[in-house]
């Protein structure tokens, strides 16, 4: 019986990761800032396919709540699994921006490193304590850490901050056995940044157009690389960024 926490888990990427996972087996933990309901929904799937699940209210961007989210988790884990620890923490939590670099402001790149950088970083240690030995952190990236967008200067930035990130803990977390990778999405379709991939048309021609594959991704596309990468067929895949695109901008 394996357990999984999941940051923004309510809709999109995170919501199709925790079903897939539930699909092979684990039990999840959700994360949601405001969307309860959502969350809710997310929690009834999983329990649907036979699983446990939970969700917690997180806001990411604020490191200062830790401590007592990481106590409210430890009694959820102790009341409703069982289990003092758990096996996997996939950071996927995330905001978007689109402003060029000129115009990005002070308030715009804190609101992007705040949840991107600083949150994965300080939640990660925050929960570190209860991840078991043996364990796996998976953090979500962008292939725009890769390839550059107008617009998506600073988001990129913190995205390739993860990335290093990653590899500073599976060095540090070796001799737990914790290994941690990175999964690099590329555009997918879903209401982030407002949607665009999923409901703008150019932007989705666009998109399809210069992937491999001809298509844009699809949650599902991402949620079954979630559960891939934390199998125990992947256990010896360890500091590594994993794109999962497509073949975008090859």
């Amino acid at each position: 019986m394996k357990t999984a926490l999941i940051t923004g888990g309510s809709r999109g990427l995170g919501k199709s990761a925790a079903i897939y996972l539930a699909k092979a087996g684990w039990d999840v933990v959700i994360t949601f800032q405001s969307r309860e309901d959502l969350a809710q929904e997310t929690v009834a799937e999983v329990r649907a396919l036979g699983r446990k699940a939970v969700a917690l209210r997180l806001d990411t961007g604020v490191p200062a709540g830790f401590a007592q989210f990481t106590d409210g988790f430890r009694q959820v884990l102790e009341c409703d699994f069982g289990r003092s620890h758990f096996d996997a923490l996939v950071n996927n939590a995330g905001n978007s921006s689109n402003v060029p670099f000129a115009e990005t402001s002070e308030a715009d790149f804190d609101a992007l490193m705040n949840v991107h950088l600083k949150g994965v970083f300080f939640l990660t240690q925050s929960l570190l304590p209860l991840l078991a030995d043996g364990g796996s952190i998976l953090n979500v990236s962008s292939a725009l850490a890769r390839a550059s967008v107008p617009g998506k200067s600073a988001y990129a930035m913190m995205k390739g901050g993860v990335e290093v990130l990653t590899r500073y803990l599976a060095k540090e977390l070796g001799p737990r056995r914790i290994r941690a990778n990175t999964l690099a999405p590329g555009a997918i379709a879903t209401d982030f940044s407002g949607g665009a991939v999923r409901d703008n048309p150019q932007v989705s021609a666009f998109v399809a157009a210069n992937t491999a594959l001809g298509r844009v991704g699809q949650p599902e596309d991402i949620g079954g690389a979630v559960a891939a990468l934390l199998a125990p067929e992947s256990g010896w895949v360890n500091g590594q960024v994993i794109e999962a695109s497509g073949g975008m901008f090859l």
